[in-house]
């Protein structure tokens, strides 16, 4: 048997349903510090439909939890659910997805698997689980190197968005404290930093803002 925990945040979902039903897996739920399934003890794994996206990157938490799963050495994965018509749904500019895409994937490293919905996303879970068993899938190094430490994440991060390079990812983190509070900023308080001005901190918003 394969184990699979479950954060219990999710234990009302399709998905876990349709993960009990499936053979080969042993399904555990409880609550996880991080992600939403922790597969075979060596994959976090993220669920995020579009309209959990969009909520997220609004807010500022995906930020928050890719650069916490960045920073771990367990190897980790976001599954995006949905169809083309929740992504219309969502009312999220294409702009903000593709930016949060490319900090995912290409800044962070983090691979984005896509399912169109709960059944596709257990079903991909049952298949990764079911490969990682077979594989020695630890003897598989990471492409890249990923930042250490907290200062040296949060400039990784923001040099993802538009125009924004190492002096003033520093000078907007010297200034607004986090990641979060960056993109949650307003177009003005953006454009008083040193640097940045009125078209940068624009096109900084247009690319976390629907």
């Amino acid at each position: 048997m394969i184990p699979i925990v479950v954060d219990d945040r999710e234990a009302g979902s399709e998905v876990v349903q349709a993960l009990r039903e499936m053979d080969g897996l042993e399904v555990e739920v409880r609550r996880l510090g991080l992600g939403d399934y922790y597969i075979n003890g060596n994959l976090l794994i993220e669920r995020k439909t579009f309209r959990d996206l969009a909520s997220s990157i609004k807010d500022g938490r995906l930020f928050q939890q890719a650069s916490r799963l960045a920073s771990i050495p367990t190897r980790s994965a976001v599954i995006l659910e949905g169809t083309a018509e929740d992504l219309i749904r969502s009312r999220m500019r294409r702009e903000a997805i593709q930016g949060a895409l490319i900090t995912l994937t290409i800044i962070l490293g983090i691979p984005v698997l896509r399912s169109k919905d709960p059944l596709e996303s257990a079903r991909l879970m049952l298949y990764t689980a079911r490969q990682m068993s077979t594989i020695p899938f630890r003897s598989f190094p990471r492409k890249g190197k990923r930042p250490r430490g907290k200062r040296k994440l949060q400039l990784h991060i923001l040099q993802g968005l538009p125009g924004v390079g190492p002096g003033r990812a520093g000078r907007l983190i010297e200034s607004f404290g986090s990641v979060e509070a960056v993109v949650t900023a307003t177009v003005a308080q953006l454009a008083e930093v040193q640097g940045i001005g009125i078209k940068t901190a624009q096109a900084i918003r247009r690319s976390v803002t629907p």
